[in-house]
């Protein structure tokens, strides 16, 4: 006597028998989620990963290979650097999703660009023209100027001017032991009209972090490592969009390279030399121009 066929038993033609036929049923085991969105995006990176397995012919090797690199990204990140946030970076990610959620258009809004795997919250609070460096350091002297605007160019008193950025050793505060705690890192406040006024040193470049797996993929590329200097800045005032964005020097010579395409002509400053305080230094004017919205920060990708 046969045995008794279960009650939900699966017809042989609603299994996956080619390649192509995998990828309808787990976007229908995908339907049943209650959030649209989720439902949306889920479907969309299924189907253009299916397509990039099919159309590249991934061989089982180069599919370990990839998992290894995604394990890796994770076990690599931790407090002193996000190694998935360089991931993203070096791939021209974080660039796109900073220029496409932040477009431009025709205003005179700042150009955004992507928030980079150091910020921390809650840097000190300066005063107008206050130092961020922490420490005696051997570099000429920058002083930065400028002015926080709405779209309709009002001056927007009480604004908070967020800057970070590395020392001439190439190293963020947190990544160096040689550094005292919040190095080259401070909050500002705008006046009444709107200013803000700061000092620091000159930046300058230095290489992204080589030493996790993100580092073998640029040499497997022949890619050069070197960031061009910048200066980070999160402006932020109630009533508006918070504006992650970075400045360039004008002179550069790394601007074109830029491994993490974080470079745009309008994200470029003029760093002039001027004597401070007696000495060869630089100065930079700077207006950053804030849209209309939600005071939304970013989550820190370090603590």
């Amino acid at each position: 006597m046969p045995p008794p066929q279960a009650a939900d038993a699966v017809a042989p033609t609603t299994l996956p028998s080619t390649p192509e036929t995998l990828l309808p049923l787990v976007l229908k085991a995908m339907e049943g989620s209650p959030d649209a969105r989720l439902r949306g995006l889920m479907a969309s990176l299924t189907t253009h990963l299916h397509q990039f397995v099919i159309e590249n012919a991934v061989t089982e090797a180069e599919f370990e290979a990839a998992v290894e690199f995604l394990i890796g990204i994770g076990q690599a990140t931790g407090p002193k650097k996000n190694e998935v946030i360089l991931a993203a970076d070096l791939l021209g990610v974080s660039s796109l999703v900073a220029v496409l959620n932040n477009p431009v258009a025709a205003t005179r809004e700042s150009h955004a660009a992507l928030l980079g795997p150091f910020w921390r919250a809650h840097a000190p609070g300066c005063e107008p023209g206050q130092s961020i460096a922490r420490q005696s350091i051997d570099a000429p002297v920058l002083e930065v100027q400028g002015t926080v605007l709405g779209a309709a160019g009002q001056p927007l008193a009480g604004a908070t001017v967020d800057v970070w950025h590395a020392s001439p050793d190439g190293l963020y505060e947190n990544q160096d032991a040689a550094q005292p705690e919040m190095n080259l890192r401070g909050r500002f406040t705008t006046d009444a009209a709107g200013r803000y006024r700061l000092r620091t040193i000159v930046p300058a470049g230095y290489p992204v972090p080589t030493d996790g797996p993100c580092g073998g993929l640029l040499r497997a590329q022949q890619r050069s490592a070197m960031r061009p200097a910048h200066l980070h800045f999160m402006v932020s005032s109630p009533g508006h969009r918070v504006l992650v964005t970075q400045v360039f020097p004008h002179d550069d010579a790394r601007l074109a390279s830029d491994p993490v395409f974080g470079v745009t002509a309008a994200l470029v400053g003029r760093f002039e030399d001027a004597l401070i305080d007696g000495q060869p230094g630089k100065r930079l004017q700077h207006d950053f121009h804030l849209s209309p919205g939600e005071m939304v920060f970013p989550k820190p990708p370090i603590p």
